[in-house]
């Protein structure tokens, strides 16, 4: 990581502290703010498409079989909404994570790309590229996040500035170390936004079984090409995927619903009751029925 950072990551953490609210949200649209004081046990969430940028702590996700950490001065993106597990580390009370995100919308960067000038931004093939990476963050990026984070206690300014210095994050983005895959989410027929559609659909129709080759025909791709880029893309195969989106909902529904296993079980897809309790240990350690009741008293 770069030494010259040192002035831009105190700034950071300084406004991070001073905006972070229990929901995450900030004043500018699509702006978000994290504090977290424990390092609890890892949990799965849904990454969405998102820049994440760490000021203080840790952060160590797992996406299928892969393990990636990012810590002070580091950045995720987030090109497609994936199931991953995450945790943070070496963080406490006297000294919690702090983590700037901003969500990556597809159409600005479609937008971007059109107003780019030839050779602006580096052009990439028409394979498909990991959705999630990690990477070192660049003076000029650490900069334009801390000038929007400054515009939160600028209501007067908010609204003319806060657009601008988005798009120039997005731009760092595109001609940074992941403009690869920055571009080809702005990208209707890249071999990312190919793989996003089958991904949008196995998240709607989670429950339901699939053929690989109808989601190919689905993605414009035959069905070597789709298999290929789809793990290239979630580090995961359609099914395993679908499978990690089931029992993610199953523990969302367990929550409201601790008694009902079979229920659930057969609501996210499940035929057989004694194979989701199977899965559903391997995935989050404890039966689901235990699980279940350790939510409930958590939410309580």
């Amino acid at each position: 990581m770069d030494t010259d950072l040192g002035p831009d990551l105190d700034e950071l953490r300084t406004l991070l502290a001073r905006h972070a609210r229990p929901d995450a949200t900030t004043a500018v649209d699509g702006v978000l703010v994290s504090r977290v004081e424990r390092s609890d046990p890892p949990e799965p969430a849904m990454t969405g498409t998102v820049l994440a940028v760490i000021a203080q702590g840790t952060k160590r996700l797992a996406l299928g079989d892969r393990i990636l950490e990012y810590g002070p001065g580091q950045y995720l993106v987030a090109s497609v909404d994936l199931p991953i597990t995450g945790q943070f580390l070496r963080v406490g009370p006297d000294r919690p994570a702090l983590g700037f995100g901003l969500v990556l919308e597809p159409s600005a960067i479609a937008e971007l790309l059109l107003h780019a000038g030839p050779g602006d931004a580096p052009r990439t093939g028409g394979g498909a590229v990991p959705a999630l990476a990690v990477c070192d963050a660049p003076a000029a990026l650490l900069d334009a996040v801390v000038r929007l984070l400054r515009l939160l206690d600028e209501p007067r300014d908010r609204a003319v500035l806060a657009p601008l210095v988005k798009r120039e994050i997005l731009w760092r983005l595109l001609t940074g170390e992941q403009g690869a895959a920055v571009r080809q989410l702005g990208l209707a027929d890249s071999g990312l936004s190919q793989v996003a559609r089958a991904v949008a659909w196995i998240r709607r129709h989670y429950a339901e079984p699939f053929r690989v080759g109808d989601l190919a025909r689905l993605s414009g791709m035959s069905e070597s090409a789709f298999y290929r880029n789809f793990q290239a893309v979630t580090s995961m195969s359609p099914i395993r995927f679908q499978k990690q989106i089931r029992l993610q909902e199953a523990r969302l529904l367990l929550a409201s619903r601790p008694g009902d296993v079979t229920g659930v079980a057969h609501r996210v897809g499940y035929d057989s009751p004694s194979q989701f309790s199977r899965e559903y240990r391997r995935r989050f350690g404890t039966p689901p029925s235990r699980d279940a009741a350790r939510l409930r008293g958590a939410a309580g």
